[in-house]
């Protein structure tokens, strides 16, 4: 199979429907499966095979989903799950519980501090946030009940790039793997290449492209010995008393090094039920095939975007990794050669009365809270996806009140230029 990401999109993970022959993948809209015989279904429920049991724990459309992704990203295996928030959640919950600790960058996106700062705080999981500028803070934080390290590689809204290698070889030092939300730069970044563990995805995003399907995934890169100090990882390295006393990084050996990814399909997914919809996965493959040629789109639109907000009176600062100094700019040429990202930021010199005026000027920018659609999107985040955040953390995670995120699409720039200068005109009047 080849390694081209172009090639992978269309065809990793099916070749034809062995029934009938068909190229399309289809929609295997059902919740059960036949057995073959007892001793099959045995087989599948006791792991010493892999096989469909439930639509809520696997589906061969989803699977298409999962090996695909999985394919694009050079991990073992996959698990798709209803949206990018279950993706984040489960990902932590697969090795962390009460009492214990994660480390997890500042630079996030809304939805997932509050996740982190509140809901996994009252579940008795704390998640301690560190300033990844210096990444030697994830090991400062750590003790003895950190179960992972936690970020996204380019943050939303900040668009600062996570240093990925420098903080994946600390964890290794500890036994702690490295967790990447990957969501905003499919392509563009190869986290499991940089020494991540894990990478997670909102496949309604990017991926997915066309703003129809929530989902999300999680992907095992396959690559992290969770045996090496079963002190540090419990969860995998202990019996599991709801699956029969399983340990993990033992029971599943003969099928691979899948040992995470099975863990979470099998007993959190199975418990907690965040199940993609077939016709979801359906969708988002769809979009998949097309990723390639989108990202180089997008990234080549908020390029041009970038230039021209540049010299605008009305607008301070422009943010993109692209405008980035110091260390910022060499993690920028680092980790993102391929483009540097479809969002940008921008800081309006009439803070929150401009931000606003910015948004109701706007025609043909979309004002939604997603991003990585095909369309362009605009938002005020102080306003919208961080106003759950108090003032400090607002600052924290890159949000002013004059800041507002764009995502560029792939309409003609032209024509996208044109509606930001109508609305900044708008704005700056």
């Amino acid at each position: 199979m080849s390694t081209h990401p172009e090639t992978l999109a269309l065809h990793a993970g099916w070749r034809a429907d062995p029934a009938t022959t068909a190229v399309a993948v289809p929609i295997y809209q059902t919740t059960a499966y036949q057995f073959e015989s007892p001793e099959h279904a045995s087989d599948l429920f006791g792991l010493r095979a892999l096989g469909n049991i439930y639509t809520r724990i696997m589906n061969p459309t989803t699977d298409v989903l999962e090996k695909r992704v999985a394919a694009l990203e050079g991990g073992v295996a996959a698990l798709a799950l209803s949206s990018g928030q279950s993706a984040s959640a489960l990902a932590v919950q697969n090795v962390a519980r009460a009492g214990d600790n994660i480390v997890s960058s500042t630079d996030l996106y809304g939805g997932t501090w509050n996740l982190f700062a509140n809901t996994l705080k009252d579940q008795g999981i704390e998640v301690r946030f560190v300033d990844p500028q210096d990444p030697e803070a994830f090991a400062r934080a750590t003790d003895d009940r950190t179960r992972a390290y936690y970020a996204e590689t380019l943050p939303n809204p900040k668009l600062r790039v996570f240093p990925i290698a420098e903080v994946a070889a600390i964890g290794r030092r500890f036994g702690i793997p490295l967790i990447m939300d990957n969501t905003a730069a499919p392509l563009l970044v190869r986290p499991f290449d940089h020494g991540a563990a894990v990478i997670i995805y909102s496949l309604t995003k990017y991926i997915g492209g066309h703003g129809t399907s929530i989902g999300g995934m999680v992907i095992d890169g396959g690559n992290f010995d969770w045996e090496a100090n079963p002190a540090r990882q419990p969860l995998l390295n202990t019996p599991d008393p709801s699956y029969h006393g399983a340990v993990w990084s033992q029971a599943v050996k003969p099928l691979g090094p899948i040992a995470y990814i099975l863990k979470m399909r099998v007993t959190l997914l199975r418990d907690l039920g965040s199940a993609i919809s077939p016709f979801n996965a359906f969708l988002i493959l769809q979009g998949a095939e097309t990723l390639a040629l989108r990202m180089r789109a997008h990234c080549e639109n908020a390029s041009a975007v970038v230039k021209f907000l540049s010299g605008r009176p009305e607008v301070a600062r422009v943010i993109h990794p692209s405008t980035a100094t110091g260390v910022d700019a060499e993690r920028a040429a680092k980790y993102l050669p391929r483009g540097q990202g479809g969002m940008i930021g921008m800081e309006l010199k009439g803070g929150k009365a401009a931000g606003l005026a910015f948004i109701k000027a706007l025609k043909m920018f979309y004002h939604v809270a997603n991003i990585g659609d095909t369309r362009s999107l605009a938002i005020h985040p102080a306003t919208t996806t961080h106003s759950q955040l108090s003032a400090d953390e607002q600052l924290a995670t890159g949000v002013s009140d004059g800041y507002v995120r764009l995502c560029i699409g792939i309409e003609h720039i032209d024509d996208i230029v044109a509606d930001l200068a109508q609305a900044l005109d708008a704005a700056g009047g």
